[in-house]
């Protein structure tokens, strides 16, 4: 383990070849529709296997709000539709094929608050959207206590919003009008701190400063530094090339699907920023630059992203590592004894910094581990999703039990909350 550090927060110093320094647009041969991390959604499908869709084409809509749509990013047939039990959707796979067009909307009726919610929960915006406490997609109906679009990320590898929406500055503004038409209170623009805030001089956008280094650029801790979340004040969070989006889909009624996307690791030969489009396949994005031997493809950051085929709905990064090889195995009491113990988060100046100096980090873990749910609340809890803890976990070397923990006492509080 091996980071910097220097002011709030910590910079990781983690292995990955040079980056390469031409920008390429790739559009994946498959691609899949998923639910976005973390959730588990019921969903009705709109399309049939064989069946020709457009860019931007609902191909299923959620059981409980059929209004709010998963669309296809590129134009393409439907392979595959893969549901769990209970309807729940893991992926719908498509072949890129020519002559699926792009999906149009009438934008007309976006004037309203009411036609602009029909709009983005029908072009496949809304579940681009996140709400804090507890996480996933806002309900169809809920009004945000405020808006934070993130203008920066500061985890490891993870390229720049602001570069993403570069040339883009009339859109960006354009969909942050449109999501101050959503809440009665401030949409918060996260950024660095030394950049003028694009479209914010007028009505309620302000500009929050953020360090540049980890997690100043994590949604959770912004939320709760400058706009605490609560039981009946939801916060919503979304990246800046999505409102970009927004506005680009207000003035066209097309929705955009490409994004910009940073593919790094110790496991290439070189690194890449490219142009894609959600769920694309990551085997064919890495296959000229990946190095030969085993190695694990990861959709997001090495801190908090998950092994995968497609890129995440809201992931704009890919990590490549190599794949350690299998460990001997331990004698079943030995091994036992190791999972039935619970190391001490000792207080040091890397833990508190893994927090961005926003909370008491060894009462907030001591919180947690305890599941002392009333402690956990009132130092933060609900403006924090997993991986505004990931960074900790990786101080301690906990293996993603704070971000398990954390999961955990967000669902009982959600459940009582819902009695």
């Amino acid at each position: 383990m091996a980071f910097l550090r220097s002011g709030a927060g910590l910079t990781l110093d983690l292995p990955s070849p040079a980056e390469a320094a031409e920008i390429t647009a790739i559009e994946t041969e498959e691609a899949a529709v998923q639910t976005p991390v973390g959730a588990s959604l019921r969903v009705t499908p709109l399309v049939r296997e064989g069946e020709l869709v457009p860019r931007g084409g609902a191909v299923a809509c959620l059981r409980h709000a059929p209004d709010i749509c998963f669309v296809a990013p590129l134009a393409g047939r439907v392979a595959r539709i893969d549901l769990l039990p209970g309807r729940r959707l893991s992926e719908i796979v498509l072949f890129r094929e020519a002559g699926g067009g792009i999906e149009r909307h009438d934008t007309a009726p976006a004037e309203t608050p009411a036609g602009l919610r029909r709009l983005m929960q029908g072009a496949g915006v809304w579940p681009l959207l996140r709400r804090r406490p507890f996480g996933g997609m806002p309900a169809r109906d809920e009004t945000p206590a405020a808006i934070v679009v993130m203008v920066i990320d500061t985890r490891p590898f993870a390229p720049s919003p602001a570069l993403a929406i570069e040339g883009r500055e009339e859109d960006f503004a354009r969909g942050l009008s449109a999501l101050e038409r959503l809440t009665d209170g401030p949409v918060l623009v996260c950024q660095p701190a030394d950049a003028p805030v694009i479209g914010a001089a007028r009505g309620r956008v302000r500009g929050v400063g953020c360090g540049p280094r980890h997690p100043q650029g994590s949604a959770g801790i912004r939320i709760h530094q400058t706009f605490p979340a609560g039981l009946d004040m939801p916060v919503w969070d979304i990246h800046a090339e999505d409102v970009a989006a927004l506005g680009a889909l207000l003035a066209t009624g097309e929705l955009p699907m490409t994004r910009r996307v940073h593919i790094a690791g110790a496991a290439l030969r070189e690194a890449q920023v490219l142009h894609t489009h959600p769920g694309a396949d990551l085997r064919q994005l890495t296959r000229r630059i990946l190095q030969r031997g085993p190695h694990d493809l990861i959709s997001g950051s090495p801190l908090d992203g998950h092994s995968a085929q497609w890129l995440a709905p809201r992931h704009r990064q890919v990590t490549a590592l190599p794949r350690d090889a299998a460990a001997p195995r331990r004698h079943w009491l030995i091994a036992a004894l190791t999972r039935s113990g619970h190391a001490p988060a000792i207080p040091t100046a890397a833990l508190t910094q893994a927090f961005g100096k926003a909370l008491p980090a060894a009462p907030f873990i001591r919180a947690l581990s305890a599941g002392d749910d009333e402690t956990a609340m009132k130092l933060g809890l609900l403006s924090l999703l997993e991986e505004d803890v990931a960074l900790a976990d990786y101080v301690l070397s906990q293996g993603g039990r704070l971000g398990s923990q954390l999961r955990a006492m967000l669902d009982r509080v959600q459940a009582e909350f819902a009695a």
